[in-house]
């Protein structure tokens, strides 16, 4: 591409902010029936443009209108067809605002949409989540620590564990839509307008809540751009350690659970292969959402007040954002649905090794013993069965007496199901307290958040 190449395309935005093209055409429209109710325009000027606006909506939704690189934007692009349809009333539009405020009303318009279909994509993946944990409240499995096997534990309780991260998750999109929900239209360039308009009604006709209070702050603001970044960037983290424990899981080492064969791929190479190939991408594509919080950062830390063309740069990776995280959230969905445990496998994986060994210590401590003495105690029980290459069930009950008198027959009955019986307190892994936890995930899916 030659220098002058470059010069006639840098500054140009089109090919991403036409994205916004419904959000410009309502705010068009609603600020022209403003215009009108306040005198400012004629009603009939009003009803010509609000008339050419919607058969440009119609245009673009056809394919058949034809976008211009040289006008730079979605804005100066719909401004340009308008006069063509309805000639030089179309200039009237534009009376009483800025593109400054026209397009920080326009991404707010936008974001909040896709905040609530961010939402909703959560809570279908929550209810995935609560349906698999209903199936799954009697399967056992190992509870991990540093990737060691550490407890027995619900593979519903393990689950229940995601549908509260993406309830915090939900809880967080739902304070980034009321950062959004803010009305900016009326601001104008940076200073107000000298017209009498009315911002209260352009903001019930949009759904806005409330109006911005400072012009100044109004059309500079993209706080509410990084706290949807931000949100997203946590709930593809809590995304990404789910898909990384599918991974694991359905590895053959673990093999406690397979994927279907609509979320997996096979290799080019090696015929018997099925690869996670969807967890994987999602945990990828994580690094993109980081990357692009990031730059919102970065392209506002230096900006004086109040518009400065940097902000151009808030769109493509946001856009980029919400392509990732709400694909991802369905994926998920469908994922969790379509997965099958191999409930042989995670009990079997629960009953071996050293996972009751706490159980143990706790043992001696109902028996009167101090936790301290008595993990001191285990530990060295745990050091004779490695020595000897046995499980701690597998110990003869002189060696656990030899060790403690507090120790008795009933010791070797211990098992994984009632360790997690034993659990019997609130937020733990008993199975009338994960029953609970579903129970109560169901309540919470019934309030709606905002």
């Amino acid at each position: 591409m030659n220098t002058d190449s470059y010069k006639s395309s840098y500054t140009v935005s089109l090919h991403y902010d036409k994205r916004l093209y419904k959000q410009d055409i309502a705010v068009s429209i609603a600020h022209a029936e403003m215009l009108a109710k306040q005198k400012i325009i004629t009603a009939s000027e009003a009803a010509l443009i609000i008339d050419g606006l919607k058969l440009i909506h119609d245009d673009i939704e056809s394919g058949s209108l034809v976008w211009n690189n040289d006008l730079e934007d979605i804005h100066m692009n719909i401004e340009a067809n308008l006069f063509t349809k309805i000639g030089g009333i179309a200039g009237k539009l534009h009376t009483g605002r800025s593109r400054n405020d026209q397009i920080a009303t326009d991404i707010r318009l936008y974001c909040k949409e896709v905040i609530s279909e961010t939402i909703r994509c959560i809570e279908k993946l929550q209810s995935s989540i609560l349906s698999k944990a209903t199936h799954t409240k009697n399967i056992i499995m190992p509870g991990y620590t540093h990737m060691q096997r550490a407890q027995p534990v619900l593979m519903a309780h393990h689950l229940m564990a995601y549908f509260h991260m993406f309830q915090r998750d939900k809880e967080r999109f739902n304070n980034c839509y009321y950062t959004a929900d803010v009305l900016p239209l009326g601001s104008g360039a940076l200073a107000g307008v000298p017209y009498p308009i009315d911002r209260h009604y352009v903001a019930d006709k949009l759904g806005f809540s409330r109006i911005s209070d400072n012009s100044m702050d109004a059309v500079s603001d993209r706080d509410f751009l990084i706290d949807y970044h931000s949100s997203a960037a946590t709930c593809m983290m809590h995304l990404s350690r789910f898909a990384e424990e599918l991974i694991l899981w359905s590895s053959q080492e673990f093999s406690f659970i397979k994927l279907s064969e609509n979320h997996t791929t096979g290799s080019s190479i090696m015929p018997q292969k099925r690869n996670p190939d969807f967890a994987e991408l999602a945990r990828g594509r994580t690094g993109r959402v980081y990357g692009h919080l990031m730059s919102i950062l970065t392209v506002l830390k230096g900006l004086p007040l109040t518009y400065n063309r940097d902000l151009q740069e808030d769109k493509e990776g946001f856009f980029d954002t919400v392509d990732t995280i709400i694909p991802t959230l369905s994926v998920f969905a469908d994922m969790i649905d379509s997965l099958i445990v191999d409930e042989y496998r995670t009990e079997q994986a629960a009953m071996d090794g050293y996972i009751l060994a706490t159980d143990i210590a706790d043992y001696l401590v109902n028996k009167g013993d101090s936790f301290r003495h008595a993990h001191g105690i285990v530990s060295q029980l745990v050091d004779i069965a490695i020595s000897e290459g046995k499980n701690l069930n597998e110990l003869s009950l002189n060696q656990y007496t030899n060790l403690s008198q507090l120790f008795s027959e009933d010791v070797l009955n211990l098992s994984p199901r009632q360790s997690i019986a034993n659990r019997n307190v609130y937020g733990g892994t008993n199975q009338d307290m994960v029953s609970k936890s579903i129970e109560d995930g169901y309540r919470i899916m019934e309030k709606k958040i905002g």
